[in-house]
């Protein structure tokens, strides 16, 4: 149950960039053509186009994260003993639910601190703690899958099995 609703949210949020990503494009091309063809320039679409980016790098990094697709180093790890895979991937996902949880407290604050004193952007007046908030949803998201990987790792150890190498089978 849990899975699918990860895997929900995470096609969700992939649509959603999808569209996100279309629409900058299409921003960045009227731009251009504004610019060269007219002498008009929309001042705010570069703005918006970096909170697009900060979008689909933070919410795409949970996407990631929940699919497995993130860069690894592990050409060893398939042919480490199953206990030593095992106490890896509890190391693996301690040390990025610290990370996460870091990440998202420091981005919660200045997201929240945004949101106080009604900070907006320059050019297009966009509020500042929308941005700066995709940032502590991207880190909650990885958090939250790091925690449920930690639990199914551990509940791996408790019943004595050991972990499976990337790919084999989801956590």
């Amino acid at each position: 149950m849990i899975e699918k609703a990860f895997d929900r949210v995470a096609r969700v949020i992939e649509l959603v960039l999808a569209v996100a990503f279309i629409l900058a494009v299409v921003l960045n091309f009227t731009n251009v053509v504004g610019r060269y063809l007219f002498g008009v320039s929309f001042l705010a679409s570069d703005e918006v186009q970096v909170f697009v980016m900060v979008g689909m790098t933070f919410l795409g990094a949970a996407v990631v994260t929940r699919r497995h697709e993130h860069l690894r180093m592990d050409v060893l790890v398939q042919f480490m003993p199953g206990v030593l895979r095992l106490a890896l991937r509890t190391a693996e996902q301690i040390l990025l639910i610290v990370l996460a949880g870091f990440v998202l407290s420091q981005s919660y604050f200045y997201a929240s601190q945004m949101w106080r004193i009604g900070r907006t952007s320059d050019m297009a007046g966009v509020p500042m703690w929308i941005p700066h908030g995709t940032v502590a949803l991207g880190f909650t998201l990885i958090l939250l899958i790091a925690a449920w990987r930690l639990v199914n790792v551990m509940a791996r150890r408790a019943d004595g099995r050991s972990a499976p190498a990337d790919g084999e089978v989801r956590e």
